[in-house]
């Protein structure tokens, strides 16, 4: 369980989430539009992604496991 409120949580780069993925950051742009992983844009329009979120995707939990948990 994430215990920071939402708008403290760190934020990570494509660049940081594919280092993670060992994929090419368009490969995690893609998985944004797709619905696989949220993003939040900056003023800037640049994607940003939440870091619990993304280590859920790597540990395998998906988005429909993550709300069913939180009821």
């Amino acid at each position: 369980m994430n215990t920071r409120p939402p708008e403290s949580e760190p934020l990570l780069t494509p660049a940081e989430v594919a280092a993670m993925f060992r994929v090419d950051p368009k490969t995690v742009t893609r998985w944004a539009k797709a619905g696989k992983l949220s993003s939040i844009r900056t003023l800037g329009g640049h994607r940003r992604y939440r870091e619990s979120e993304v280590r859920d995707l790597l540990t395998g939990l998906v988005p429909e496991q993550r709300r069913g948990e939180e009821d």
